[in-house]
């Protein structure tokens, strides 16, 4: 007598999908514009213990991102090249060619396109238009909110 249960395969499409990097996303964002001194975004960077936030127009197009690493460039300038930090804008030192993400793709895909690059974050887009921001940690929460049986 045997007690094992027939294994029934499963039907790819019956498979139910990862949820999308919408569900965690960070919506109320802390955003700078390009007209805006680099000092006032580093200190906002300190102060709200964040590592870089996206670059809107006043429009809410993303124009670039702002990172730590970023703000380095300040440190560098203003003591090896003599330029007053104080002078620099945001749009001086700020990341133009960045990589968005839309908020329909799933979880695991954003945790394969972070395994496979150097970022801490994506910002994600509607038409061209900011909508949020997933990081890191979102994609973790996610892992930890999926049954290990999914992920």
């Amino acid at each position: 007598m045997n007690f094992t249960p027939k294994r029934v395969l499963e039907n790819p499409h019956d498979v139910k999908p990862y949820p999308s990097v919408e569900k965690y996303m960070t919506k109320q964002l802390i955003v700078f514009t390009p007209e805006q001194h680099i000092e006032e975004a580093m200190e906002v960077l300190v102060e709200k213990k964040i590592s870089g936030a996206p670059v809107v127009n006043e429009d809410g197009d993303l124009v670039g991102m702002l990172s730590e690493k970023d703000c380095l460039h300040v440190i560098l300038e203003s003591r090896y090249l003599n330029y007053p930090a104080s002078q620099g804008r945001v749009k001086d030192y700020m990341t133009k060619a960045v990589s968005s993400i839309s908020a329909d793709k799933d979880v695991v895909e954003v945790a394969m396109l972070f395994e496979n690059s150097s970022f801490r974050r994506y910002p994600i887009t509607k038409n061209g238009k900011l909508i949020g921001q997933v990081s890191r940690r979102d994609i973790l929460r996610a892992a930890v909110d999926l049954s290990s049986t999914t992920w």
